[in-house]
Protein backbone atom coordinates (compact mmCIF):
# COMPACT_ATOMS: atom_id res chain seq x y z
CA UNK A 1 0.00 0.00 0.00
CA UNK A 2 1.50 3.37 -1.00
CA UNK A 3 2.23 5.94 1.70
CA UNK A 4 0.76 9.30 0.76
CA UNK A 5 2.13 12.66 1.92
CA UNK A 6 0.13 15.88 1.82
CA UNK A 7 1.77 18.68 -0.12
CA UNK A 8 0.92 21.68 2.04
CA UNK A 9 1.76 24.14 -0.72
CA UNK A 10 -1.18 22.73 -2.70
CA UNK A 11 -3.65 21.18 -0.25
CA UNK A 12 -5.58 22.79 2.61
CA UNK A 13 -5.30 26.29 1.18
CA UNK A 14 -8.30 27.24 3.29
CA UNK A 15 -5.85 27.43 6.24
CA UNK A 16 -2.74 29.53 6.76
CA UNK A 17 0.46 27.53 6.41
CA UNK A 18 1.01 26.51 10.02
CA UNK A 19 -2.63 25.48 10.33
CA UNK A 20 -2.29 23.01 7.47
CA UNK A 21 -0.30 20.55 9.59
CA UNK A 22 -3.25 19.93 11.89
CA UNK A 23 -5.60 19.71 8.92
CA UNK A 24 -3.38 17.14 7.19
CA UNK A 25 -3.17 15.00 10.32
CA UNK A 26 -6.93 15.21 10.83
CA UNK A 27 -7.41 14.01 7.25
CA UNK A 28 -5.31 10.93 7.97
CA UNK A 29 -1.95 11.91 6.51
CA UNK A 30 1.21 10.86 8.35
CA UNK A 31 3.67 12.65 6.07
CA UNK A 32 3.89 16.19 4.69
CA UNK A 33 5.89 18.01 2.05
CA UNK A 34 5.85 21.52 0.63
CA UNK A 35 7.78 23.89 -1.61
CA UNK A 36 9.39 26.13 1.00
CA UNK A 37 9.68 26.25 4.80
CA UNK A 38 11.90 29.32 4.94
CA UNK A 39 9.19 31.83 5.86
CA UNK A 40 9.11 30.25 9.34
CA UNK A 41 11.87 29.30 11.80
CA UNK A 42 12.59 25.57 11.64
CA UNK A 43 11.80 25.15 15.34
CA UNK A 44 8.25 26.46 14.78
CA UNK A 45 7.63 23.94 12.01
CA UNK A 46 9.18 21.16 14.10
CA UNK A 47 6.65 21.94 16.83
CA UNK A 48 3.81 21.42 14.35
CA UNK A 49 5.27 18.12 13.19
CA UNK A 50 5.64 16.85 16.72
CA UNK A 51 2.25 18.08 17.90
CA UNK A 52 0.46 16.29 15.07
CA UNK A 53 2.73 13.24 14.79
CA UNK A 54 3.73 13.99 11.22
CA UNK A 55 6.89 13.09 9.32
CA UNK A 56 8.59 15.74 7.21
CA UNK A 57 9.06 13.93 3.92
CA UNK A 58 10.48 16.53 1.54
CA UNK A 59 11.00 20.23 0.89
CA UNK A 60 12.95 22.31 -1.64
CA UNK A 61 16.20 24.17 -1.32
CA UNK A 62 15.73 27.96 -1.51
CA UNK A 63 14.75 28.71 -5.09
CA UNK A 64 16.00 32.25 -5.63
CA UNK A 65 13.56 35.13 -6.00
CA UNK A 66 10.23 33.31 -6.34
CA UNK A 67 8.25 36.54 -6.68
CA UNK A 68 10.42 37.43 -9.68
CA UNK A 69 9.58 34.04 -11.22
CA UNK A 70 12.87 32.40 -10.39
CA UNK A 71 12.50 28.65 -9.91
CA UNK A 72 15.81 27.49 -8.51
CA UNK A 73 19.44 28.35 -9.18
CA UNK A 74 21.20 24.96 -9.38
CA UNK A 75 21.72 25.13 -13.16
CA UNK A 76 22.27 28.88 -13.47
CA UNK A 77 25.79 30.04 -14.41
CA UNK A 78 27.12 32.72 -12.07
CA UNK A 79 24.86 31.72 -9.16
CA UNK A 80 27.13 29.04 -7.70
CA UNK A 81 27.81 30.89 -4.43
CA UNK A 82 24.10 31.42 -3.91
CA UNK A 83 23.43 27.75 -4.53
CA UNK A 84 26.08 26.73 -2.01
CA UNK A 85 24.47 29.01 0.60
CA UNK A 86 21.08 27.49 -0.18
CA UNK A 87 22.43 24.01 0.52
CA UNK A 88 23.62 25.12 3.95
CA UNK A 89 20.27 26.72 4.76
CA UNK A 90 18.36 23.63 3.64
CA UNK A 91 20.69 21.45 5.70
CA UNK A 92 19.91 23.45 8.83
CA UNK A 93 16.16 23.04 8.25
CA UNK A 94 16.42 19.37 7.32
CA UNK A 95 18.31 18.51 10.49
CA UNK A 96 15.83 20.37 12.70
CA UNK A 97 12.82 18.88 10.90
CA UNK A 98 14.37 15.37 10.75
CA UNK A 99 13.82 15.37 7.00
CA UNK A 100 15.88 12.91 4.97
CA UNK A 101 15.48 14.31 1.48
CA UNK A 102 15.53 17.73 -0.18
CA UNK A 103 14.89 18.83 -3.75
CA UNK A 104 17.17 21.20 -5.67
CA UNK A 105 15.27 23.07 -8.36
CA UNK A 106 17.34 23.53 -11.51
CA UNK A 107 15.99 26.94 -12.46
CA UNK A 108 14.88 28.73 -15.59
CA UNK A 109 17.78 29.19 -17.96
CA UNK A 110 18.72 32.88 -18.21
CA UNK A 111 18.83 34.73 -21.52
CA UNK A 112 22.17 34.32 -23.22
CA UNK A 113 23.06 31.06 -21.54
CA UNK A 114 23.63 27.85 -23.44
CA UNK A 115 22.31 24.40 -22.51
CA UNK A 116 25.89 23.17 -22.31
CA UNK A 117 26.92 25.87 -19.83
CA UNK A 118 23.84 25.29 -17.68
CA UNK A 119 24.38 21.55 -17.62
CA UNK A 120 28.03 21.89 -16.63
CA UNK A 121 27.13 24.17 -13.70
CA UNK A 122 24.23 21.89 -12.75
CA UNK A 123 26.43 18.81 -12.59
CA UNK A 124 29.09 20.54 -10.50
CA UNK A 125 26.54 22.00 -8.10
CA UNK A 126 24.69 18.73 -7.65
CA UNK A 127 27.89 16.80 -7.04
CA UNK A 128 28.96 19.32 -4.41
CA UNK A 129 25.55 19.40 -2.68
CA UNK A 130 25.14 15.63 -2.66
CA UNK A 131 28.50 15.31 -0.94
CA UNK A 132 27.63 17.90 1.71
CA UNK A 133 24.28 16.29 2.53
CA UNK A 134 25.35 12.66 2.52
CA UNK A 135 27.12 12.55 5.92
CA UNK A 136 23.89 13.81 7.49
CA UNK A 137 21.77 11.06 5.94
CA UNK A 138 19.97 13.52 3.66
CA UNK A 139 19.34 12.61 0.03
CA UNK A 140 19.43 15.16 -2.77
CA UNK A 141 16.65 14.94 -5.36
CA UNK A 142 16.06 16.48 -8.78
CA UNK A 143 12.68 16.71 -10.50
CA UNK A 144 11.85 17.11 -14.19
CA UNK A 145 9.12 19.75 -14.67
CA UNK A 146 7.04 20.15 -17.80
CA UNK A 147 7.52 23.11 -20.12
CA UNK A 148 3.80 23.89 -20.30
CA UNK A 149 3.54 24.76 -16.61
CA UNK A 150 7.05 26.17 -16.29
CA UNK A 151 8.39 27.43 -19.63
CA UNK A 152 12.16 27.60 -19.81
CA UNK A 153 12.81 25.27 -16.88
CA UNK A 154 16.09 23.48 -17.45
CA UNK A 155 15.16 19.89 -16.45
CA UNK A 156 12.16 18.50 -18.32
CA UNK A 157 12.24 14.71 -18.73
CA UNK A 158 13.14 11.60 -16.79
CA UNK A 159 15.57 10.69 -19.57
CA UNK A 160 17.42 13.98 -19.14
CA UNK A 161 17.38 13.62 -15.35
CA UNK A 162 18.83 10.11 -15.57
CA UNK A 163 21.62 11.39 -17.78
CA UNK A 164 22.39 14.14 -15.25
CA UNK A 165 22.36 11.68 -12.34
CA UNK A 166 24.76 9.39 -14.17
CA UNK A 167 27.04 12.31 -15.02
CA UNK A 168 27.15 13.51 -11.41
CA UNK A 169 28.20 10.02 -10.35
CA UNK A 170 27.05 10.31 -6.72
CA UNK A 171 25.17 7.61 -4.85
CA UNK A 172 23.38 10.40 -2.97
CA UNK A 173 21.55 11.93 -5.94
CA UNK A 174 18.07 10.64 -6.78
CA UNK A 175 15.09 11.21 -9.03
CA UNK A 176 11.90 12.84 -7.79
CA UNK A 177 9.37 11.53 -10.32
CA UNK A 178 6.23 13.62 -10.57
CA UNK A 179 3.95 11.46 -12.69
CA UNK A 180 1.89 14.45 -13.77
CA UNK A 181 4.93 16.21 -15.25
CA UNK A 182 6.13 12.95 -16.76
CA UNK A 183 2.78 12.35 -18.45
CA UNK A 184 2.81 15.81 -20.01
CA UNK A 185 6.36 15.51 -21.32
CA UNK A 186 6.85 11.80 -22.03
CA UNK A 187 3.90 9.52 -21.27
CA UNK A 188 4.47 5.76 -21.13
CA UNK A 189 4.50 6.08 -17.34
CA UNK A 190 4.75 2.42 -16.42
CA UNK A 191 7.85 1.91 -18.53
CA UNK A 192 9.42 5.12 -17.23
CA UNK A 193 8.88 3.96 -13.65
CA UNK A 194 10.44 0.58 -14.35
CA UNK A 195 13.37 2.09 -16.21
CA UNK A 196 14.32 4.50 -13.42
CA UNK A 197 13.12 2.75 -10.27
CA UNK A 198 16.68 2.24 -9.04
CA UNK A 199 17.15 6.01 -8.69
CA UNK A 200 13.60 7.06 -7.77
CA UNK A 201 13.42 8.27 -4.17
CA UNK A 202 10.04 10.01 -4.29
CA UNK A 203 6.87 10.10 -6.39
CA UNK A 204 4.33 12.88 -6.77
CA UNK A 205 0.88 12.64 -8.33
CA UNK A 206 -1.86 14.75 -9.89
CA UNK A 207 -4.45 14.25 -12.59
CA UNK A 208 -3.86 15.35 -16.16
CA UNK A 209 -5.09 17.61 -17.67
CA UNK A 210 -5.66 20.28 -15.06
CA UNK A 211 -3.38 19.08 -12.24
CA UNK A 212 -6.37 18.30 -10.07
CA UNK A 213 -7.13 15.17 -8.01
CA UNK A 214 -5.53 11.97 -9.33
CA UNK A 215 -8.91 10.43 -10.17
CA UNK A 216 -9.60 13.23 -12.68
CA UNK A 217 -8.19 12.85 -16.18
CA UNK A 218 -6.33 10.38 -18.32
CA UNK A 219 -3.81 8.81 -15.91
CA UNK A 220 -4.96 5.45 -14.53
CA UNK A 221 -3.41 5.66 -11.09
CA UNK A 222 -4.83 2.39 -9.67
CA UNK A 223 -2.70 0.49 -12.18
CA UNK A 224 0.37 2.58 -11.36
CA UNK A 225 -0.11 2.17 -7.59
CA UNK A 226 -0.26 -1.60 -8.05
CA UNK A 227 2.86 -1.50 -10.22
CA UNK A 228 4.77 0.61 -7.69
CA UNK A 229 3.84 -1.87 -4.97
CA UNK A 230 4.85 -4.83 -7.11
CA UNK A 231 8.23 -3.26 -7.86
CA UNK A 232 8.93 -2.95 -4.13
CA UNK A 233 8.94 0.83 -3.79
CA UNK A 234 8.62 1.70 -0.11
CA UNK A 235 8.96 5.49 -0.15
CA UNK A 236 6.37 8.23 -0.09
CA UNK A 237 3.99 9.49 -2.78
CA UNK A 238 3.35 13.22 -2.54
CA UNK A 239 -0.15 14.53 -3.29
CA UNK A 240 0.83 17.64 -5.22
CA UNK A 241 -2.35 18.73 -6.94
CA UNK A 242 -4.78 21.65 -6.98
CA UNK A 243 -8.09 20.53 -5.46
CA UNK A 244 -10.88 21.03 -7.96
CA UNK A 245 -13.15 22.27 -5.17
CA UNK A 246 -12.33 21.89 -1.48
CA UNK A 247 -9.51 19.69 -0.22
CA UNK A 248 -11.70 17.37 1.86
CA UNK A 249 -14.09 16.28 -0.86
CA UNK A 250 -11.17 15.61 -3.15
CA UNK A 251 -9.55 13.45 -0.48
CA UNK A 252 -12.71 11.35 -0.24
CA UNK A 253 -12.36 10.54 -3.93
CA UNK A 254 -8.64 9.91 -3.41
CA UNK A 255 -9.42 7.29 -0.75
CA UNK A 256 -11.85 5.59 -3.11
CA UNK A 257 -9.21 5.58 -5.81
CA UNK A 258 -6.75 3.78 -3.51
CA UNK A 259 -9.14 1.38 -1.81
CA UNK A 260 -11.03 0.31 -4.92
CA UNK A 261 -8.09 -0.40 -7.17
Amino acid sequence: MPRFAANLSFLFQEYEFLGRFEAAAAAGFRGVEYVSPYEHPPEVIAQQLEAHQLEQVLFNLPAGDWAAHERGVAALPGREAEFEASVQQALQYARTLKCHQVHAMAGIAPDGSTPEACEAVYIRNLRHAAGILQPHGIRLLIEPINTRDMPGYFLNTSTQARRIIDAVGSDNLFLQMDLYHCQVMEGDLAERIKAHLDVIAHFQIAGNPGRHEPDIGEIHYPYLFDLIDELGYSGWIGCEYHPLNDTTSGLCRMRNLVLNR
